[in-house]
């Protein structure tokens, strides 16, 4: 196993407004993946970010990224926030209220950086008419594009995200998502986004950890995740690309292109001579597989 990725394994008591129950979480993720981290209220989702972030401590157990170890309980290894290479977007953005927008990345900024990134952040998330206004003066959308350039002003190895758009309409969110596929593009950071939607999971991640009860229950691609009979009940679709086929047993294995990411799918063979090269589909949900509708 590489030491050029995100490891963690951890042990913590976590309280909810069910009470008290353990809370044990071991995964790898690959340096420069996106994985999306979901599952019901209470499962200790934003527990595990701030652990990552050092904002809290787990009760034991390890973390490391990128061959550093940020935590390791046996050693009484615990690296400082500030010290460990996160940016973080808050639910509630968190931005500094008596600071305009130009002076909430600056401060950001680690001292003795190159300040011209606090530009050509402001220039990307279109915010460089409004870098003079206070939060309060801004929409709920252009506060949320300020705590992502915020969080990516000290081009971070890991960029976590607590459900950050939450509170904007779909419209924004998806020029949100949008956003941060050009800065992952952009920076090649590793991110971990929390998140209840099933169609941003599909559009940004390239693993899917489903947490439940303070334990990843699931954990791999979102194709591997979803496409099967127990999918979620939201409405929505997905649009796709076939790439390549190749035959299984008595199955098709297909690499499709998704938003961009290429995933893996696997469909009845008795389906082969829909699946050809360059053939454009929708996948729909609820999905009672394998429901495809074909374009022409």
């Amino acid at each position: 196993m590489s030491d050029n990725q995100l490891k963690i394994a951890i042990r913590h008591s976590l309280h909810t407004a069910h009470g008290e129950f353990p809370m044990e979480v071991s995964f790898a993720l690959e340096k420069g993946r996106i994985m999306a981290l979901t599952g019901p209220s209470g499962a200790g989702k934003t527990t595990l970010l701030k652990q990552i972030a050092g904002l809290q401590t787990p009760l034991q157990g390890q973390i490391h990224f990128d061959g550093t170890a940020w935590l390791d309980s046996e050693n009484h290894q615990n690296v400082a926030p500030q010290h460990r290479n996160i940016g973080f977007v808050f639910q509630d953005y968190a931005l500094f209220p008596n600071m305009t927008v130009a002076e909430n990345l600056s401060y950001a900024l680690a001292k003795g950086s190159d300040a011209t990134i606090v530009d050509e952040l402001l220039a990307a998330t279109g915010l460089d008419q409004l870098s003079q206004r206070k939060p309060s003066q801004l929409s709920g959308g252009q506060q949320q594009r300020v705590a992502l350039a915020r969080a990516l002003v000290r081009k971070p190895g890991l960029l976590l995200l607590d459900e950050p758009f939450s509170a904007v309409d779909p419209e924004m969110r998806y020029q949100l998502q949008e956003l941060i596929l050009q800065f992952h593009k952009r920076y090649h950071f590793t991110a971990i986004i929390v998140t209840h939607e099933t169609a941003e999971i599909f559009r940004l991640a390239d693993q899917v950890g489903v947490m439940e009860n303070g334990k990843l229950t699931r954990f791999g691609a979102p194709a591997a995740i979803y496409l099967h009979s127990d999918a979620p009940d939201e409405s929505f679709f997905i649009h796709g690309e076939v790439l390549r086929t190749a035959l299984a047993g008595d199955q098709l294995l297909v690499d499709v292109s998704i938003e961009n990411k290429i995933r893996l799918i696997r469909l009845p063979l008795a389906m082969q001579n829909e699946v050809t090269i360059g053939r454009k589909f929708v996948l729909h949900y609820p999905l009672t597989f394998p429901q495809i509708s074909w374009m022409s």
